[in-house]
């Protein structure tokens, strides 16, 4: 857990330092208990049960809805409740402020404790009696069946919620999930799945700034023991903007609304090349450089921990197309975009007219020599298609015929130089033979017809030496970095839509149960998985929940009308 918001740095760490990262136990005394989570559901309320011969424990651990109206807004509720039975329950809470860097003072203040290293400080409040010592809160007591206990973790200038409160917090929160869950207009299979891929997406999402955060942790690693341990706390353009495909898809304009106001603020703010950052902090300012935080020691041992990230001064062409094509769906399905909107966009427009032939770091951010991708290619046209297209339909100034003119240019350099010199299917880079789980863009973008003898050559060619039992694996060649990793769970849902598009829906149908299973049992699905589909990367992954959002979206209407009409943005 960060604090106060998702990019700032870690009051619980455990996950990465089981013995100095920070936590906040409950635990039970019952032997041989049988422990069970679920949300409830419609909503971001966790609940997790333990279930023994002597008795039962629940503990339900929810942050107030924005919209609920909480006295203290911001904080961390739990209850601890006991359905059946006598329970002697044990409550631990050890923060280590500013990512585990000591521990702090834990001072008593009446009924509550108030944590406080340097700057930072955090107060904990509970309706049972707490002890301190050694930077550490703890509660031993019993509670009866159909007794509960509180807790409210919060700032330390507020005072913490009572029972009363708690307890209207905890029902207004659940009221205001079903809210917004409900104006979801997907009613089909997968229907759970998809809610609740909604409901992580929307918990990435600031509700301050609109802004959409890529994963809600960093530091964990894509193979246990390796290098590759990244922080993907901040906003992506590329996962932000298909974050707003998938919000628009279901029907929630006024995230996307928000994210147009955020993205049109850092627009304002481009630099006389119009060079778009490939990532920006939640707030709209300049992403964390890559720092390491020896102290920890890392999940599993893998390490260096990493905060921060590198890729932020990277070139990554591509990200131009997914943002245009997010501006042309906003403007399609929501507000008529701004004069000074447009202004913008033709800049960025113009910027990827000059720079199209560039080699770059591409969308998988290798940390070797830059290339040719044809992915990066590929949205530069979305780039420039979208624009006139946006252009044409809202009747917008615009040099539409160079655009044009540039934007083919673009299609006859791929369809020139990006194919097999054998096979003639699509390859990962200019003039070479690998192959990349990122073409499967392709006909997602509509550049090529999904039933197209070349696309269906790559879409078999993906399949055999990439895809792995319903695992699909980004790419098999080096990528600058030591040691493995595990297949991209985003990839295998593009798989899933690109097969359902090219008229295989049993087979789309077969990799979409197999994909779905690799979600945890809640519901989330990670960045990467093993071979024992074991979740590794970061977690849950925004990228990989939209992703499938878009695939249950069109497998489910072709499954229920193969001729009928799909949505088709």
């Amino acid at each position: 857990m960060c604090w106060p918001h998702l990019d700032s740095p870690t009051a619980f760490a455990a996950l990465l330092d089981p013995d100095t990262g920070g936590s906040f136990s409950i635990t039970p005394a019952l032997d041989d208990a049988r422990r069970m989570q679920l949300y409830v559901p419609e909503t971001n309320i966790l609940v997790t049960r333990w279930m023994s011969e002597q008795g039962s424990v629940e503990l339900t651990d929810f942050m107030p809805h924005p919209e609920a109206k909480v006295r203290v807004p911001r904080c961390v509720v739990r209850r601890v409740r006991v359905p059946r039975g006598r329970v002697r329950i044990e409550a631990c809470c050890r923060p280590r402020l500013d990512y585990a860097a000591g521990a702090p003072q834990a001072n008593e203040y009446g009924d509550t404790v108030v944590f406080v290293d340097g700057a930072s400080a955090l107060r904990l409040g509970a309706s049972v009696p707490l002890t301190t010592g050694g930077g550490e809160a703890r509660a031993t007591f019993e509670l009866d069946a159909r007794q509960e206990a509180w807790f409210v973790l919060c700032d330390e200038e507020c005072d913490p919620l009572d029972a009363a409160e708690c307890k209207a917090a905890l029902d207004a929160t659940a009221d205001a999930w079903r809210h917004w869950t409900r104006q979801s207009n997907y009613r089909g299979r997968w229907r759970e799945y998809v809610e609740r891929s909604a409901l992580v997406l929307k918990l990435l999402t600031s509700h301050r700034h609109g802004s959409i955060a890529a994963a809600a942790t960093f530091g964990l690693p894509e193979a246990t023991g390796a290098e590759r341990n990244w922080d993907y706390r901040a906003t992506w353009i590329r996962d932000a903007s298909f974050t707003v495909y998938a919000f628009m898809r279901l029907g929630y304009i006024d995230e996307a609304e928000h994210f147009r106001r955020w993205i049109e603020e850092r627009m304002v703010n481009l630099d006389d090349d119009a060079t778009l950052k490939v990532m920006y902090a939640l707030d709209g300012r300049d992403a964390r450089d890559e720092d390491t935080l020896d102290h920890l020691a890392g999940y599993a041992g893998s390490q260096p921990v990493r905060i921060g990230n590198a890729a932020r001064s990277q070139t990554q062409l591509d990200i131009y197309g997914e943002l245009l094509d997010s501006i042309y769906l906003s403007n399609k399905y929501g507000t008529a975009i701004s004069h000074a909107g447009w202004e913008h966009v033709k800049r960025l427009v113009e910027h990827v007219r000059a720079h199209w032939r560039d080699p770059d770091e591409g969308i998988w951010e290798i940390r070797d020599a830059p290339r040719h991708f044809l992915h990066s290619r590929l949205m530069c046209w979305v780039a420039l298609d979208r624009a006139v297209r946006l252009a044409s339909k809202r009747s917008l100034p615009a040099p539409l015929v160079e655009w044009a003119h540039e934007r083919d240019l673009i299609a006859d350099d791929i369809w020139t130089h990006y194919r097999h010199p054998e096979h003639g299917y699509f390859v990962q880079s200019r003039g070479g033979r690998d192959l990349d789980a990122a073409l499967l863009m392709m006909p997602l973008v509509r550049f090529v017809s999904a039933t197209d003898p070349v696309w269906l050559a790559t879409l078999d060619a993906i399949g055999e030496q990439l895809a792995d039992d319903g695992l699909v694996f980004r790419y098999r060649n080096a990528d600058g970095l030591e040691g493995g990793e595990g297949a991209f769970t985003t990839c295998t849902f593009w798989y899933v839509e690109c097969l359902a598009r090219a008229g295989r829906l049993h087979e789309a149908r077969e990799m979409m149960a197999r994909g779905v299973h690799y979600a945890n049992h809640l519901g989330l699905f990670s960045e990467e998985l093993s071979l024992r589909a074991e979740p590794l990367g970061n977690f849950p992954q925004a990228l990989t929940h939209l992703a499938f959002v878009s695939a249950a979206y069109y497998l489910d209407r072709q499954l229920s009308d193969p001729d009928g009409q799909v949505w088709q943005p």
